[in-house]
């Protein structure tokens, strides 16, 4: 086997195909890429006997097929540091040799057959679910709920964004039972139903690889979701269980209704944070008519904080306390100009809503308030 490539189409595709392989991997092999050539097209191949990444593209002069392995470290490492120009690999077939060559230099290594390479499941014909919906909607309800996914193992269903895909629409949901965003994009059409819950990994992947991918065609199986491109498919094993009724816990009666520049907020949750005890990360509020005064402190440090933060507040007086980092997560993941959060007792969590929504979209976030000992 014989191909020329660019080098840096290559780490391109390497590197992204890469982000699957697991640091800790139960086959030695599953260290290594699979590589394919198959008339002009090279795969490479990345796999944690869990998910399978492929990513596809195009070579020249190629002579033969076939398919072969190298670990995908030292590739990636020797591609990263390669110049922009186009580079030749020369494999013996009968002994496996592999010689690496470009203007400057070459490199010898050996590679393991391909047939070596454990095969990845294939999804069955029946019982699947397709649709295709853009990277850009797909990447917007990951970025806007996956910062919310649970890392308690006793809760796995939790551990993953839910879709829930219905005809004229998919909803994006995540908890960890202290805080919970729901996503809805209404300018996708699946045309189908069915529901699925995203590991992190997988979502991760997802963020990484397919960002400048145009239309992605995904396939639900009973056990994973297949995502696939141009010129990659991402083969993801999904997490079972069923994922807790969101709908229950979203407030519908909050009638106190606080509005305030979103940016301005924020900062001032981080600095009064700053002050407050570095635990719990409580901050105290105490909303008005015309301003929010915000306070925390940390008595072990005989430290405190006091800021006050203009707003329009409809409704009676309230003290609350929330946690500094999940508000933070919370007031950073929207992008209005100003944010919304409708209140009803310091008991009852709070609804956070941004001042304007793009069309036919909708972003909710719950946040459970803290005990604040008065």
């Amino acid at each position: 086997m014989k191909f020329n490539v660019s080098s840096k189409t290559l780490y391109t595709f390497a590197s992204s195909v890469s982000k699957i392989i697991s640091s800790r991997n139960a086959l030695q092999i599953l260290n290594n890429f699979l590589f394919e050539l198959d008339g002009d097209t090279l795969t490479v191949t990345a796999s944690d006997m869990e998910n399978s990444l492929v990513g596809r593209l195009s070579v020249t002069e190629a002579e033969g097929n076939g398919s072969f392995c190298l670990d995908a470290r030292r590739i990636v490492e020797l591609l990263k540091e390669m110049p922009d120009q186009g580079i030749t690999f020369d494999i013996n077939d009968q002994n496996m040799e592999v010689l690496i060559t470009y203007t400057n230099g070459h490199y010898n290594t050996v590679a393991l057959s391909g047939f070596e390479y454990p095969e990845h499941r294939k999804a069955a014909a029946t019982d699947t679910v397709t649709f295709d919906c853009s990277s850009e909607q797909i990447i917007k309800g990951i970025e806007n709920t996956l910062f919310a996914v649970s890392t308690e193992e006793i809760r796995p269903q939790m551990m993953g964004i839910l879709w829930d895909v219905k005809p004229d629409s998919i909803v994006f949901v995540a908890t960890d039972t202290r805080k919970l965003v729901k996503y809805v994009d209404g300018t996708i059409h699946p045309a189908t139903e069915c529901s699925f819950i995203l590991p992190v990994k997988g979502a991760q992947v997802i963020k990484n690889v397919f960002a400048k991918e145009d239309s992605v065609r995904i396939t639900v199986t009973p056990v994973s979701a297949i995502f696939e491109s141009a010129t990659f498919t991402f083969d993801c094993r999904l997490i079972k269980g069923t994922f807790p009724d969101y709908n229950r816990v979203i407030p519908v009666s909050n009638p106190y209704v606080f509005t305030a520049d979103r940016v301005s907020f924020l900062n001032a949750v981080r600095r009064v944070a700053v002050f407050g005890d570095g635990g719990g990360g409580l901050v105290k509020f105490n909303f008005n008519t015309s301003e929010v005064i915000l306070r925390a402190s940390d008595n072990s440090l005989g430290t405190s904080g006091e800021e006050r933060v203009a707003c329009d507040y409809n409704g009676q007086p309230i003290n609350m306390g929330f946690g500094s980092q999940y508000l933070v997560e919370i007031l950073s993941t929207f992008s209005s100009s100003d944010i919304v959060i409708k209140l009803a007792d310091p008991s009852r969590p709070a609804l956070f809503l941004p001042g304007e929504s793009a069309p036919d979209t909708e972003l909710v976030m719950i946040l459970m308030p803290m005990n604040i000992g008065e």
